[in-house]
């Protein structure tokens, strides 16, 4: 067959994939109208889940095993802005890894909402002003986002998802070169993420912090001289020069957010909880909390301790473990701990997503 000939083949397939396309959307519209007479929930999380698993499992190839979600994401995403659009709010400006971590979640047709802070982000959600949030959690080279966890402690809002990005920090500038730059600035995770490579190429300048890497992007925008550490979106979106790429210290440097919520989420084929508890002081305490997760046969995959803020030398523990909190082997562990805490909050079960050397 000649090559116009399997042009012309491929141009009628993409015909008739979007006539699949807008058959879709009008089924969704459908949908949408269904659940508003019926006062349903607009969106459902886990049956995105059920849809990425079930068409993973039924693509044979040769279309690319890992091309099949964020293609059926943005399909999702543009229909579900005509059943009701997902308003979702994270850390801004615009271009920070918190805007990239939403766009990966929900797709590039959802609202998205810049705030200030992690601190703007809970509120926002709380008061119905935004269905989503998505906040910083973790970085496999600097470690937990503290402000995150002890928002937390006073906050309503369950977890309902997280993502995981790969965090790839460039040096950006309107600068043409290294030298003209006079001082850089970044987020202090960016910087402490970059450590080494300042240290060798830029020790003499000034290094400033600021509230995100966008923000840093925005500065190196309107002041002469600066540079910023941050993404390749950002070096787009606010028109800089990428002087030298990829600066971080390690290559495969990964950060963790979570997608939170006002209502919890149904129980999927690989879940993941996560809880907040205070201990009483005495011998052996963490030692009887742990012993529950063990009895049971429950995977922690994470512990971390917070000062509680409220009484001096007492900690909080953030713990995730595998698991929904519908189970009932984790429902025994988690009987089992509150006799043995000063308070226990389940911040909830939600479905674990793949590092992306694991998709």
């Amino acid at each position: 067959m000649r090559i116009s000939e399997l042009r012309k083949a491929i141009d009628e397939l993409d015909s008739q994939i979007l006539r699949l396309l807008n058959r879709r959307a009008e089924l969704v519209i459908e949908v949408g109208r269904l659940k508003a007479e019926q006062n349903l929930e607009y969106h459902v999380p886990q049956r995105e889940e059920e849809i990425y698993d079930r068409l993973a499992g039924e693509n044979t190839g040769p279309f690319p095993a890992q091309a099949v979600r964020p293609v059926f994401r943005e399909v999702i995403s543009a229909c579900l802005s005509l059943e009701h659009p997902l308003r979702v709010a994270y850390l801004g400006p615009r271009a920070t890894f918190s805007h990239l971590a939403a766009m990966e979640r929900f797709g590039l047709s959802a609202q998205f909402l810049a705030m200030r802070s992690i601190g703007e982000v809970f509120p926002e959600v709380e008061k119905g002003n935004a269905d989503y949030g998505v906040v910083p959690v973790e970085n496999s080279t600097e470690g937990v986002v503290s402000h995150t966890l002890d928002m937390f402690v006073d906050s309503s809002l369950l977890i309902c998802g997280e993502v995981v990005v790969e965090t790839a920090l460039h040096l950006l500038s309107r600068a043409t070169s290294l030298a003209e730059v006079r001082q850089i600035y970044s987020h202090p995770h960016a910087l402490a993420e970059s450590r080494k490579w300042l240290e060798t190429h830029s020790s003499h300048l000034p290094v400033i912090e600021t509230s995100s890497t966008a923000a840093a992007a925005e500065t190196a925008a309107s002041e002469p001289g600066a540079a910023a550490i941050a993404s390749e979106l950002a070096a787009s979106l606010y028109g800089l020069t990428i002087l030298q790429r990829r600066i971080e210290d390690h290559p495969n440097n990964m950060t963790r957010f979570l997608v939170i919520g006002r209502k919890p989420t149904a129980p999927t084929a690989a879940d993941k909880t996560s809880i907040l508890f205070s201990i009483k002081d005495r011998v052996g305490a963490l030692h009887r909390i742990l012993l529950p997760f063990a009895e049971n046969q429950i995977n922690l995959t994470k512990i971390e301790s917070r000062p509680s803020k409220k009484r001096v030398w007492e900690y909080v523990f953030y713990v995730d473990f595998e698991g929904h909190a519908s189970e009932p082997r984790i429902q025994r562990a988690l009987e089992a701990l509150r006799d043995e805490c000063i308070f226990l909050k389940v911040l909830g079960s939600y479905p674990q997503t793949r590092r992306p050397q694991e998709a």
